[in-house]
């Protein structure tokens, strides 16, 4: 059946197509915490983290092990399902949206680590397992695992985690090792005890994601209680266990895009409720009844509607060919990530700017979108470099993280 997420206003045309049972029953799980998010909104954004009720809702409804194997504690959803939810989430708050996306991708590496360990971090415990894959620490090889030293940055939920994981340089006697073509580079999970917290999270946008930094010194780290970094650029080894046969890489740009086009959607809807109400000082009709909100507001709903469409055309790929996709479906899975933030983005501005001084208020969700997803669009899975780095690979090069 179809799903409707837009209140009152009727259905569009891509929303009159039907929907898994499984969408139906995970968008149905938003609309029941709905209300718990929307009262707690503003406190998220002052404290700078997600409110203790918003997070129990989320785990009752089982939003942070949506995209987890079923044997390790998760639902294991499809990717359709996923970005579905992160959009209707993010047209709630997009901060909530965000920290749901990044415990998916975190949750990926469930796939890489050992069963048992995996079992322990992700079923046997009911917080979150977040932290950061760019590699800023060091990890000394030792007997029997590593000495972890280092700081991290945008630790998104780390006020509701008990595990962080830590990207490190591996080296041993002091010495920098090699995989491949470059560095040894492994994921080391800690638990937070472990970890000392940094309150430096003060932006402009996505406040109630608690993204703070976060710091690691000298900390021991079991060998099989890490990922190497080389592995996760190929879907993870088949076995029963297995949630999804998708590369980590490959995966997680899914809830960074949906989160911005989820906040896209919820700027077509909050503006359209805004001109159907508002008239321009000194105007004698509504804002809906101007030529130029008209034409931007058309250019918004097709943005928008090229945005869905790229993304769920990109599902659908990395699904079905997530294990002999190789490079040729990482291409296509960064170029859309990136393509659908920059629509997003544009969409947004364009209607924040003829809103008027409506949109200004912290009061305007359009100014809450507005900030969230610019502030999303920074992620480096949203970054236009990876058009140049598709460019790149369509154009007869390899494909390559960044330059």
């Amino acid at each position: 059946m179809a799903h409707n997420h837009d209140g009152e206003q009727p259905l569009a045309l891509i929303d009159r197509r039907p929907v898994s049972a499984e969408t139906t029953d995970w968008l149905s799980r938003v609309d029941g915490i709905a209300p718990v998010v929307e009262k707690w909104r503003e406190e998220g954004e002052r404290q700078r983290f997600s409110p203790v009720p918003v997070f129990e809702a989320l785990q009752e409804a089982g939003f942070h092990r949506m995209l987890v194997s079923r044997d390790f504690g998760g639902a294991q959803v499809s990717l359709e399902t996923g970005s579905q939810v992160l959009q209707a989430l993010a047209r709630l708050d997009p901060a909530v949206a965000w920290q749901m996306g990044v415990q998916a991708a975190i949750g990926r590496l469930s796939d890489y680590l050992p069963g048992a360990e995996a079992r322990e971090l992700f079923l046997d415990q009911g917080a979150l397992v977040v932290g950061s894959v760019n590699p800023t620490g060091t990890a000394e090889a030792v007997a029997g695992g590593y000495r972890l030293t280092g700081r991290w940055g945008f630790a998104s939920g780390s006020a509701h985690a008990a595990w962080l994981v830590c990207a490190a340089r591996v080296t041993g006697g002091g010495t920098p090792r090699t995989a491949g073509q470059g560095s040894e580079i492994r994921m080391l999970f800690v638990p937070k005890s472990a970890v000392r917290m940094l309150d430096n999270w003060h932006t402009l946008g996505l406040r109630g994601t608690g993204s703070e930094d976060y710091e690691v010194d000298g900390v021991f780290v079991a060998e099989q209680y890490t990922v190497a970094q080389q592995d996760m650029f190929a879907p993870p080894p088949a076995g029963p266990s297995r949630g999804y046969g998708i590369s980590y890489y490959d995966f997680g740009l899914f809830g960074s895009s949906s989160t911005v086009l989820g906040a896209a959607r919820g700027a077509l809807r909050e503006f359209q409720m805004l001109a159907a109400a508002k008239k321009p000082m000194a105007g004698t009709s509504t804002l809906a009844a101007s030529h130029t909100a008209q034409e931007r507001f058309a250019r918004a709903e097709a943005r928008v509607r090229a945005a869905r469409l790229l993304l769920a055309d990109a599902a659908w790929h990395a699904e079905r060919f997530g294990d002999v996709g190789g490079d040729a479906l990482s291409a296509t899975v960064r170029l859309t990530a990136a393509t659908v933030a920059e629509l997003c983005c544009e969409t947004i501005s364009s209607l924040f700017t003829v809103a008027g001084t409506s949109s200004l208020y912290s009061s305007s969700m359009l100014e809450r979108y507005f900030r969230d997803a610019h502030s999303a669009a920074k992620h480096i899975t949203l970054s236009p470099t990876n058009v140049e780095m598709a460019g790149q690979y369509l154009l007869g090069g390899g494909l390559s993280m960044r330059r």
